[in-house]
């Protein structure tokens, strides 16, 4: 990735960082406490996790619950997003702003993925909440270039896109050979990366064999 891309991406995630703040803000307590997409974590906690991960020395606090994880690290994840769940929302909202800017690479994934975990987590809260979620479909290319191109450990299992070839409706990007499965670049992403919930957005003959896979 050349410098005048990677400045891009980072630029489209402190917007989303901004973005996720602005969301947080304008919800109340019961749409805060509804539940997300992701398995035991409310609109909130989700956040919160957002704002966790761009902290300075965010890498140093996660191998520390890894350790105490006993090397499980969806253990390890999910006990320091419901740690920081715990914060007022005001804070995990001045923490987001604050860290907007913040250009931490995780190891192995890269810059791409941050900005990835943003899309996909911005809808985790928006779907429940039946709010529209409509990032920049050119900023969600970078997230599907992620998952279907990089090093996308954690996104999207080996094996979950194969023997398709998703096309979205909404920029011109396509990847992939196989059964067709369209729709959105967002929603493409999020199915890409598990959400059950974006199917019935979709469309194609391979449309089952992704839900399948879910």
């Amino acid at each position: 990735m050349d410098g005048s891309a990677l400045a891009r991406v980072f630029a489209a995630t402190a917007e989303r960082r901004r973005a996720v703040a602005d969301l947080l803000e304008a919800l109340d307590e019961s749409q805060l406490a509804a539940p997300s997409l992701c398995a035991g974590w409310d609109v909130l906690t989700v956040g919160a996790h957002l704002a966790q991960t761009a902290a300075p020395g965010a890498l140093g606090e996660f191998l520390r619950d890894v350790v105490r994880a006993r090397g499980s690290i969806h253990r390890a994840n999910d006990a320091a997003a419901r740690r920081a769940g715990q914060r007022p929302v005001a804070e995990t909202v001045t923490l987001l702003r604050r860290r907007a800017e913040s250009r931490f690479s995780p190891p192995l994934t890269g810059p791409r993925a941050p900005l990835t975990d943003l899309l996909v987590h911005e809808g985790d809260m928006r779907l429940p909440l039946g709010l529209g979620h409509d990032p920049d479909p050119g900023t969600v290319r970078v997230g599907l270039e992620f998952v279907t191109t990089g090093r996308a450990v954690g996104f999207a299992p080996r094996g979950r896109l194969r023997g398709l070839r998703l096309a979205a409706t909404d920029l011109d990007w396509a990847w992939g050979e196989g059964a067709a499965l369209t729709g959105r670049g967002i929603d493409l992403l999020m199915g890409a990366c598990g959400r059950s919930a974006v199917l019935p957005r979709l469309d194609g003959a391979g449309l089952p064999l992704l839900a399948g896979r879910l």
